[in-house]
């Protein structure tokens, strides 16, 4: 990868022997492994039996959680909160499973559609919960530094499963929950 880096920089005009520049190819290397280094995880290890027997059935929220993405269009970074609640069916997971899935998740080329698809199914098909749901709110870097440079931009993405799909009534109530933080 550090000869692909190398070549680069020079089809970039720059001189990869020039003193700021020298570690560069295997500094930009180590970098990309990390921020691609959700590929080498899989969410039964990550999960790792973190299921707990509970007799609880209202919403479970882990709100605010942040993350680091690039873009697989332009591999530049995107970033924001991930909202993550679910409706129990006898079973719980670790709260802090949750923030590793959407680390998991984001740790790859991505888009931001994707990512919040992947985390709802995960949650669901592993602890098999009445409903789940899913908000990313995030700032991409391919729209606020090339193309049409909109600086105060954010999207917004939810999927919605089982009960949070089919009520609205548990729909807004996990709307609610996130979005309290931003109310006066």
């Amino acid at each position: 990868m550090q000869e692909y880096i190398r070549k680069i920089l020079e089809d970039l005009g720059e001189d990869p022997e020039r003193q700021g520049l020298k570690g560069t190819p295997r500094r930009v290397e180590q970098a990309l492994r990390f921020l691609t280094s959700g590929y080498t995880k899989n969410p039964d290890e990550l999960l790792n039996n973190a299921l707990f027997d509970v007799q609880y059935d209202e919403m479970v929220i882990v709100a605010n959680i942040d993350f680091f993405s690039m873009c697989e269009h332009h591999m530049l970074p995107f970033f924001g909160k991930c909202h993550v609640g679910y409706l129990p069916d006898k079973k719980v997971i670790g709260i802090s499973k949750i923030a590793r899935l959407v680390e998991m998740f984001s740790r790859r080329l991505q888009v931001q559609e994707r990512l919040t698809t992947q985390i709802a199914k995960t949650i669901e098909e592993k602890i098999m919960p009445l409903g789940v749901g899913v908000v990313i709110e995030a700032q991409h870097m391919c729209m606020q530094m090339r193309g049409v440079e909109k600086q105060n931009s954010r999207a917004v993405t939810s999927s919605m499963l089982g009960n949070f799909r089919r009520s609205a009534e548990t729909r807004m109530e996990f709307l609610d929950l996130i979005f309290k933080r931003s109310r006066p």
